[in-house]
């Protein structure tokens, strides 16, 4: 494997409000242990909100106040970032894009160039959604669906999204005791995808369908997407360090 997008979400880098920093310090040393094996790794992370609601308690369901708190957050976001990286000797930068930066050859091609510069120069991009300037016509909606875009525009391997949901279940595990993780899946079907959005966490925007949306994306352009728990990074390790496949589901296209 040469570049991984590695997305975290909001339910795993908040609690009671704030950041959570230790869960935060445990992805970045995982990041680092996954770089130090050459392989090219690119960071797509939630959390502007959630960082800046700890600097101002603004009501974050309205539009307004999340672009604000989301403007206040971001740069906080990053110095958590930065501080963490620096641990271990690496320099990272941020990038905010949209959906509408996708929907235009220019403004891919621009983007991908930068994400390919920092790369070669060995520095960790940190992707986000511009919620700040992002209209409802142009929003992605969840960092799913954006970190599926990245991973296929910027041509990365594997796209792994740690959450607070470990795997896709074959039911609902949360009204049924009998439901089993799926360990690999070649398609999803649809009425999944159209289900409801259920998201789990107070800054959280998806659930377990955005995450099958931007697998089925990932699916139909012959790419994969491992789906792990971002609380308890055990299967994430396995799966990325050790070659093992204990737990979390892969997503990836029929042979």
């Amino acid at each position: 494997m040469k570049r991984l997008v590695v997305k975290v979400g909001s339910a795993v880098l908040t609690e009671k409000n704030r950041v959570a920093r230790e869960r935060m310090a445990a992805l970045v040393e995982l990041l680092a242990k996954v770089k130090k094996r050459g392989v090219e790794v690119v960071l797509v992370s939630s959390g502007a909100v959630a960082a800046g609601y700890t600097l101002c308690r603004l009501d974050k369901k309205a539009l307004p106040n999340r672009q604000a708190l989301a403007s206040i957050g971001q740069p906080r976001l990053m110095s958590m970032y930065q501080k963490k990286f620096e641990r271990f000797g690496i320099v990272v930068a941020q990038i905010l894009l949209t959906a509408d930066d996708f929907d235009s050859r220019k403004r891919t091609y621009h983007a991908k160039c930068a994400v390919e510069t920092l790369l070669a120069q060995k520095v960790v991009p940190i992707i986000n959604e511009n919620d700040v300037t992002a209209t409802e016509e142009l929003v992605f909606g969840d960092n799913d669906q954006l970190s599926a875009h990245v991973a296929h525009y910027f041509d990365a391997d594997l796209l792994v999204i740690l959450s607070d949901i470990d795997s896709y279940y074959d039911k609902d595990p949360r009204r049924f005791d009998d439901a089993k993780p799926l360990k690999v899946v070649h398609t999803i079907p649809e009425e999944d995808l159209q289900a409801e959005c259920t998201p789990n966490a107070s800054f959280a925007t998806g659930g377990i369908v955005t995450k099958l949306k931007a697998a089925d994306f990932l699916l139909k352009r012959g790419k994969k997407m491992f789906l792990a728990s971002g609380f308890d990074l055990k299967d994430a390790y396995a799966f990325l360090l050790e070659n093992r496949h204990e737990g979390g589901t892969l997503f990836t296209p029929a042979s």
